[in-house]
């Protein structure tokens, strides 16, 4: 890793913000506005786009984290509403107006100008073997308009990334909803209080832990054992080494230069 790995972390924790104001309500408005039925609908939509029309299972396998029978509530249904390429137009516009208005009068200046041509180079330089959602944004015309393009360097990045990090579950042998336990554990939550599954059937959830636990990840009291938290470390470390690549096409200063232009930006979103 020509950078530390821990300024690629830093990296990735300043991307995450500016990407996922994709998932705030001025984009979901704009879904719900083309006849979508709730706020998944709007996500499954806009996220799944670069897939084309791909099948439920597709879209399953490379998003890995969601329950089963969870995308196939939405997809295909959503292309019976738009098409892939009205969504990706959707989700760009509302997402640069939702990022605009979070940043105020940093949207107009020239670093942000500077910040979102450095993060472009990153984001378009990675390679893209065994990154499906991350080549599907890759075919995608990169914006011209600066908050536009941050935004969609971000979410390249953050896809990338996320890309990345299923493949580093994969190798721990870690499902997608088991990763879902893991880091509500890390945040020191219990599972069913966890935002991304506490809805999921209480036995179904327990079998997940259950499941945890048989392996020495998770003790009776449903918390991390040290071979738990051992691994998730070891994941996340994984996660950024395989981010890594993307910004090897900037040199040190340039990388430095790109992690202080996106602080003010992600703190103010």
């Amino acid at each position: 890793m020509p950078h530390p790995r821990a300024k690629v972390h830093r990296m990735f924790e300043l991307v995450e913000p500016i990407a996922t104001v994709t998932f705030s309500e001025v984009a979901n408005e704009a879904f719900l506005a083309l006849g979508m039925r709730n706020y998944w609908d709007g996500y499954f939509a806009g996220r799944a786009a670069p897939l084309g029309l791909a099948p439920a299972e597709v879209v399953h396998a490379v998003f890995y984290n969601f329950a089963d029978g969870e995308v196939a509530r939405h997809i295909p249904w959503v292309w019976g509403k738009t098409s892939p390429q009205e969504a990706i137009t959707v989700r760009e516009r509302g997402s640069a107006t939702a990022l605009r208005q979070m940043i105020g009068k940093l949207a107009d200046s020239p670093d942000l100008v500077r910040v979102a041509d450095l993060a472009t180079r990153a984001a378009v330089s990675a390679p893209t073997d065994g990154r499906a959602l991350y080549a599907g944004l890759r075919a995608l015309d990169v914006p011209e308009e600066p908050v536009a393009k941050l935004w969609h360097a971000a979410t390249l990045l953050r896809e990338y990334r996320g890309d990345g990090h299923n493949a580093a579950l994969l190798a721990h042998g870690i499902g997608g909803t088991e990763a879902h336990v893991l880091m509500a554990l890390s945040l020191g939550m219990r599972a069913e209080d966890f935002g991304r599954i506490h809805h999921l059937p209480e036995a179904q959830l327990a079998t997940v832990v259950d499941g945890l636990r048989g392996r020495g990840l998770v003790d009776a009291a449903g918390g991390f054992t040290d071979a738990g938290r051992e691994t998730k470390v070891r994941i996340e470390a994984l996660t950024d080494e395989l981010a890594a690549p993307a910004y090897d096409v900037l040199n040190a200063d340039e990388f430095d230069e790109l992690l202080a232009g996106l602080e003010p930006i992600a703190a103010a979103v």
